[in-house]
């Protein structure tokens, strides 16, 4: 085997040991070399189909798939749809998943290795090797690596905190003891800490959800001046430019103030891996030490507000077809638009704007992490061309919604009420209806099989892998022979 490279040796390493280093590492500049270009890849080309009449079978990639793929499945933000993507195509390239044993790998604790289903350590026997690893769990890099290659494709996503605030309040009201205690989320933002206590039943739901998520050490508590949950102002913030969906040249200005002064932080979780030793907790380097070793394990981080962006740098990395990524929304609530940008104030009422500010403030490492991952997500697209990205996403959505029209009824998502079908019903969970889809009568064979792979939400699509690995055995009674007569 070669040398390995500093990005792979960083994943190896994991955080606990990178703690340590890293301290040193930022005296000789190797910090900054890991936020920077070295570890940026340059892309292959994605091969477009041109505009045709919809087909429901994927066109072929002019070079080799990656199929070892490690998605971490944030809560969300949207990465039930990206889940639905990796569902299908691990079905229909006959891919091995590594599957928990109900839905999550133990979730909210720590993932191991040994909650994957059939999973057999080194040394306990033959083993078929995994392709995809994507259920919810709180990532562990350590564990990850005793079921997965190293030279896996690691990627997940990110959405701003301030919509996930105001989806997670709804779907997590009744689990998180905080959001249940309070009347409305503009009453708990306006005074958190009169709801929020670390290390209550569910409360990891209502603060920094997204660095949770990724199983990353927090800070120790430290006491805020009552009613001050915003962070000091930084008399000279950097400018992040972030372009909206679909804005051409117009650009917006993000100010992750959060990032350079965070506010004080979640819980002291005793359990979780060691923090950096040479690191103030609260401190700005803190939260590089943080983005740095995230950067170093994940080779795209996608963010829910460019989703179909997202999905065509995804395809790209990927080496698959278009139609690989192309799909519908899942566990999306009624009344909510997906894939929009909320990064502009711009149209919002003033109450709507300082929810979105508190929000943020509130979630300041998840802040963090979305700056810092919006950012590098549109130094991709720099690379990639927008004029390029433009077309491809126009072509994603074009045959998005074509496919819509030829599989669903209605073409769109349905009131989960009105779906009898319990394979496309949804789980239900939360204030707000969970929409799903009822596929249209009339399709053919081969149609029909792959409408249902885009409408089958994700619980009952990790039922039908489950029985596709691991088929039930089956008991016969034995027969008994008559006794012979004497």
């Amino acid at each position: 085997m070669g040398p390995l490279s500093p990005a792979r040796t960083l994943r190896l390493w994991g955080p606990r040991s990178l703690g340590v280093a890293l301290g040193v590492f930022m005296t000789i500049g190797f910090a900054l070399q890991l936020l920077g270009g070295p570890f940026q890849r340059r892309l292959p080309g994605l091969q477009l189909r041109q505009p045709s009449a919809p087909s429901l079978r994927p066109a072929l990639p002019s070079c080799p798939p990656r199929q070892r793929l490690v998605f971490l499945k944030t809560h969300k933000s949207g990465s039930s749809s990206v889940l639905s993507l990796l569902h299908r195509y691990g079905d229909r390239h006959g891919l091995r998943f590594a599957l928990p044993a109900r839905y999550q790998f133990g979730y909210p604790k720590l993932f191991q290795a040994s909650r994957v289903k059939g999973y057999r350590p080194q040394g306990g026997g033959t083993q078929l090797p995994f392709h995809i690893l994507c259920h919810h769990m709180r990532f562990n890099l350590k564990e990850v690596l005793q079921v997965m290659p190293s030279d896996s494709f690691f990627f997940s996503i990110v959405r701003d905190p301030a919509a996930l605030a105001r989806s997670a309040f709804s779907y997590y009201k009744s689990t998180s003891s905080a959001f249940h205690k309070s009347p409305s989320l503009a009453a708990f933002l306006a005074n958190p800490r009169g709801f929020y206590r670390p290390g209550a039943r569910g409360d990891h739901y209502a603060r920094n959800l997204l660095w949770f998520d990724f199983g990353l050490p927090f800070p120790p508590e430290k006491r805020a001046k009552r009613g001050n949950i915003h962070p000091p102002r930084d008399p000279n913030p950097p400018q992040l430019q972030v372009l909206p969906s679909g804005a051409g040249p117009r650009a917006q200005t993000l100010n992750p103030n959060a990032l350079i002064h965070p506010v004080s932080t979640v819980t002291d979780h005793r359990s979780q891996i060691s923090s950096p030793a040479s690191f103030d907790l609260g401190s700005s380097s803190f939260i590089q030490w943080g983005l740095a070793w995230l950067d170093s394990v994940f080779d795209l981080v996608m963010v829910a507000e460019y989703f179909d962006e997202s999905l065509v740098l995804l395809a790209d990395a990927l080496c698959w077809g278009l139609d690989d990524v192309v799909g519908f929304m899942h566990n999306a609530q009624a009344g909510r638009k997906q894939g929009l940008s909320t990064v502009s104030n711009s149209g919002l009422t003033a109450e709507d704007r300082q929810l979105t500010a508190r929000a943020r403030a509130w979630n300041n490492l998840d802040w963090a992490l979305y700056v810092h991952f919006n950012r590098s997500l549109w130094a991709r697209i720099e690379k990639y061309g927008q004029g390029r990205l433009q077309k491809a996403v126009a072509e994603l959505r074009a045959r998005r919604e074509a496919l819509a029209k030829h599989c669903l009824v209605g073409g769109e998502a349905s009131d989960p009420k009105y779906i009898t079908d319990r394979r496309f019903r949804p789980f239900q969970f939360g204030s707000a209806k969970v929409l799903g889809y009822i596929l249209r009568s009339g399709l053919s064979p081969q149609d029909q099989e792959e409408c249902e792979r885009l409408a089958t939400p994700e619980l009952q699509y990790k039922d039908k892998l489950d029985a596709k690995q691991f088929p039930p055995t089956v008991s016969l009674p034995l027969k008994t022979s008559r006794p012979l007569s004497p």
